[in-house]
């Protein structure tokens, strides 16, 4: 059975259940701070588990994209390794929220996998909970008793609470589960051990096809269980390794879900996966699995970056790149090439990799060249750390180094220092590592205490698109320490703040009750609930409250949200319409729009661009809103839709003249009262990403005003000329007509040093020796050391310059000597830099070294003889 199929069957048959069909949501996590990236698929039904929101619909089933590589679900070091391990993967899930429970959910999975999808019954296990003292849980039998309808007693097994309850973190729904698992080995394995005796323990062919788990609790911070307020069905199966049962395969690579990939790959490598040595095998498969959840994240947003979720994708691609590099002898771009083929494969379903495919291709390709370049620089550095080690061991805090500074890998590091007869220190890279983690994650840890409910309240009422003041209560409210700084969170039953969202930042203010004001310094969305930050807590939560939005920054940030409409709209027309946002920062002070582009912009099309914008200012659009539209009514209107967001049935509409887009945010009334709007940069932020800097409004009547003092400045400087661009010329002229005599004088000088310095050249032992202090600029003594070389035979010079005040040292070494007397101009440099506080390094045979310090010159020339002592 084909894969395409696998799913379609799964999501016909929940439909004859009647259930929901719904799409995956974005792999990326947004407003749930404890997320990165959907690693379940109940992820995007948390708020419903909870009780912060009403489903629409009581059953649905979906195949939800997750990725596991951080948190609690990592598994990326296993991925490849073996056979079954992914980061990114299908769930494929049915839901009840307070609809049906155990029974069905557990007669319904044994039809499909059975009469559907036509699996042996002899080949499946069920565990069920076992209990748990700590917890004071009892075992599940209420789940063993439906289960023995259709199931042998000595097939069903009771399992502890690691392997049969299920939670998505420290803290959040859970509860109990029954797992199904199924023997693929062959009859004569299964003749000599009961399958039952390999459930839960890592054999690769009795695996764990789907989690049945019934959300029972909330896991609280102080450790506890709460019963939540209706009891849900959260199920997942594993979508490859369903596949890998029924199309009665091994390993989840032998599948059509990978197989095309691979074929790529063998076809670009020229290795044949499946018959060679082990550790080519390893690379074939991390490069299939990686460039399913790069090209994924990218569809839904997320661009590797050096930083949070961008650094986890970053991260994924450098490792299928490394094993590419190490284990295939690919030292070129190949991987983006593998995205047409993973498109065609699955865009049928997941139809963002088909609109996305360009983009996705060009961001992989670029992180491509650029991590191939930084293995090369490592490999370089890797060189003379061996060539300086006497020993066989490198030292860890070194290798760290290479690891931290130059992104190389300290596995790739162990191999090639294997090659050479070394090995790596490491527990003392492991130490070094540990540090790093510990102040990353003392950097960024953030503790949350329990919510503490003041008032039971139906749900939370935003009113910030038609007032900036109201009267509300606290219905909830937590303490929590972020980076060591003791914040309140509270959540009202009305509120007028905005909570940060669609590139718009939180909106600030206060609350007030008794003549005593609480400081709102942020705002915003964690699990469909709208949280406000405070450094206090009021001194009477229960008190009512009169709430107040900080005006002047939500009217600012107002300009700069609607000039963002009308510039996507204004790009669009100029440059085409294959622009789409791809992220936005809208605050208060200017705007940034990143945006889909293969080039960067003119200046005739960034002129072009700001003018159809301040057109659309003075033509003074009316704001035309369309609250809870449907998303039919939406696409009629022709709303532009941003990729990696997940909406609903029903949005909101904002329209000014001909800019429609779909839209959370806060606008101005009509687009007259933003005044200007004046675009200060454009430039790249990765292939086919371009982002645009403007300011709107006020800034931009601030940054034109500073700009023509600027001119002032210059005009009143040059004595007030009246034509003030010949007077800059002429002095561009006059100045270059300087520079050359100047240029002229210093050659004439270094020509004059270079005879003194020939005649203080030494021989030392075969070796034209040379070791000076001048006072020249950095390209003169450059060059001073090249017309050197090519003069005298087996040279090997040191020349230190104070030129400025800034205190240089240049190495230059006949090729000869580099090879016949093991001398690396590159590592003495570094060696003498020290003596002037500065560092530096080269090539082998022409490095230079920049220092602080210029009282340690003079002894730096002096160590240079040791060299050649």
């Amino acid at each position: 059975m084909e894969s395409k199929l696998i799913r379609e069957k799964f999501l016909e048959f929940f439909e004859s259940k009647q259930h929901q069909r719904v799409a995956s949501a974005p792999m990326v996590v947004k407003g749930d701070p404890t997320l990165m990236f959907i690693n379940a698929g109940m992820n995007q039904f948390k708020d419903i588990f909870l009780g912060n929101s009403v489903p629409t619909d009581r059953r649905v089933a979906n195949s939800q994209k997750c990725l596991r590589v951080s948190g609690k679900h990592n598994d990326l070091e296993e991925v490849g390794v073996d056979t079954y391990h992914h980061t990114m993967f299908e769930m494929l899930g049915n839901w009840s929220f307070g609809d049906y429970f155990k029974e069905e959910s557990i007669a319904w999975a044994w039809e499909l996998l059975t009469k559907v999808y036509g699996l042996k019954e002899e080949d499946l296990y069920v565990t069920v909970f076992g209990g748990d003292k700590q917890d004071g849980l009892d075992a599940d039998t209420e789940a063993e008793a439906f289960w023995k309808k259709w199931v042998p007693t000595e097939r069903i097994l009771h399992c502890d609470k690691k392997d049969n309850f299920w939670e998505m973190g420290e803290t959040g729904p859970c509860g109990p589960c029954s797992e199904i698992h199924i023997d693929l080995r062959s009859a004569e394995e299964k003749a000599k051990t009961p399958g039952k005796e390999l459930v839960n323990e890592d054999h690769p062919q009795v695996i764990e096809i789907w989690n049945l788990v019934f959300m029972q609790f909330n896991r609280m911070a102080d450790g506890s269980l709460q019963p939540l307020p209706e009891t849900h069905i959260d199920t997942g199966m594993g979508f490859e390794r369903l596949a890998v049962a029924l199309q009665g395969k091994t390993s989840n690579y032998d599948t059509d879900v990978f197989t095309p990939l691979i074929a790529g790959i063998e076809q670009v490598s020229g290795k044949t996966y499946g018959r060679t040595d082990s550790k080519q095998d390893i690379a074939i498969r991390v490069i299939s699995d990686h460039v399913r959840a790069v090209s994924f994240a990218i569809a839904d947003g997320q661009l590797p970056s050096n930083t949070g979720a961008g650094y986890v994708i970053r991260r994924i691609l450098r490792r299928a790149i490394r094993y590419a590099f190490s284990f295939l002898d690919l030292d070129k771009p190949f991987i983006h090439t593998l995205v047409p083929v993973l498109a065609d494969q699955m865009g049928g379903y997941f139809t963002e990799l088909v609109a996305q495919k360009d983009l996705i291709q060009n961001v992989i390709r670029e992180e491509e060249e650029s991590f191939l370049r930084t293995l090369d620089k490592g490999l370089r550095r890797l060189g003379d750390m061996m060539k300086n080690t006497a020993g066989d061991v490198l030292d860890g805090a070194g290798v760290f180094e290479l690891y931290d500074t130059y992104g190389f890998p300290v596995d790739l590091t162990d191999l090639v220092a294997s090659e050479h007869g070394k090995r790596v220190d490491l527990e003392g890279f492991e130490a070094e590592l540990k540090k790093q983690k510990d102040r990353s994650r003392a950097a960024g840890k953030i503790e949350t205490d329990d919510w503490v409910v003041v008032r039971e309240d139906a749900g939370e009422e935003f009113l910030g698109y038609d007032h900036l003041e109201a009267d509300l209560e606290i219905t909830r409210y937590r303490k929590i320490n972020a980076k060591g700084k003791e914040l309140y969170q509270l959540v009202f039953n009305r509120t007028p703040f905005y909570p940060e969202g669609g590139g718009q930042v939180g909106d600030t203010g206060f609350i007030e009750a008794g003549g005593t004001k609480t400081s709102i310094i942020n705002t915003k969305r964690e699990n469909n609930l709208i949280v406000h930050f405070a450094k206090q807590l009021p001194a009477d939560p229960s008190a009512q409250f009169h709430g107040v939005v900080s005006a002047t920054k939500r009217t600012s940030t107002e300009h700069n949200h609607t000039a963002t409409h009308l510039l996507h709209q204004a790009l669009r027309e100029v440059l085409g319409t294959h622009v789409e946002q791809r992220g936005s920062l809208v605050n208060p002070d200017y705007l940034r729009f990143d945006f889909s582009h293969f080039s960067k912009m003119t200046e005739e099309e960034v002129a072009q661009v700001e003018g159809l914008v301040n057109a659309r200012i003075r033509a003074n659009f009316a704001l035309e809103e369309h609250r809870n539209a449907p998303m039919a009514q939406a696409q009629e209107m022709g709303a532009m839709m941003l990729f990696g967001e997940k909406y609903g049935e029903e949005v909101r509409v904002i329209k000014f003249g001909d800019s429609v887009e779909l839209c959370g945010g806060t606008h101005v009334p009509a687009t007259g009262s933003i005044g200007q709007f004046k675009i200060t940069s454009e430039g790249a932020v990765a292939a086919g990403i371009r982002r645009i800097e403007a300011v709107s409004g006020a800034g931009a009547e601030n940054h034109i005003n500073g700009r023509l003092a600027e001119l002032d400045a210059v005009r009143a400087q040059l004595k007030a000329p009246q034509d003030l661009l010949k007077a800059v010329s002429d002095l561009q002229s006059k100045n270059a007509e300087l520079q050359k005599q100047v240029e002229a004088f210093a050659r004439e000088q270094a020509k004059q040093v270079k005879g003194e310095l020939k005649a203080k050249i030494q021989e030392v032992g075969g070796v034209s020796f040379l070791a000076e202090r001048v006072s020249l600029g950095a390209g003169e003594v450059k060059d001073l050391c090249f017309q050197l070389r090519g003069e005298v035979d087996n040279l090997f010079a040191v020349i230190g310059s104070d030129a400025g005040g800034k205190p240089t040292i240049s190495c230059i070494i006949a090729e000869n000597l580099v090879a016949d007397k093991d001398l690396n101009a590159g590592t003495i440099v570094r060696e003498l830099a020290r003596e002037i506080k500065g560092g530096g390094g080269g090539q082998a045979f022409f490095a230079t070294a920049g220092g602080k310090d210029v009282s340690g010159l003079d002894q730096a020339i002096k160590n240079a003889a040791n060299y050649v002592s």
